[in-house]
C-alpha cells in the first residue's frame, strides 16, 4: 500500500487545494418558452425536451380553478 514518506506541509495541501472554484451553471434559454434552463435538460416550465414534450406540466390556471 502507498503510504506518504513525509507529512505534507500545510502550505504544500492548501496550494493544491486553492485551484478549486465553484463556478455558476450555464444557462441556455428553452425554445419552446424561452425561460432559462440547464443545458440538456427538461425544461421545468414548458415541460419540453429536444422539441417534444416529456413531461406534462401543470399551468398555474388550471390549479386556481
Amino acid at each position: 500500500m502507498a503510504v506518504p514518506k513525509r507529512k505534507v506541509s500545510k502550505a504544500r495541501r492548501n496550494s493544491r487545494k486553492a485551484t478549486w472554484t465553484a463556478t455558476a451553471p450555464t444557462l441556455v434559454e428553452c425554445p419552446h418558452c424561452k425561460a432559462q434552463i440547464k443545458a440538456h435538460t427538461v425544461c421545468g416550465a414548458c415541460g419540453y425536451y429536444n422539441g417534444k414534450e416529456v413531461i406534462a406540466v401543470k399551468s398555474k390556471e388550471k390549479e386556481e380553478k
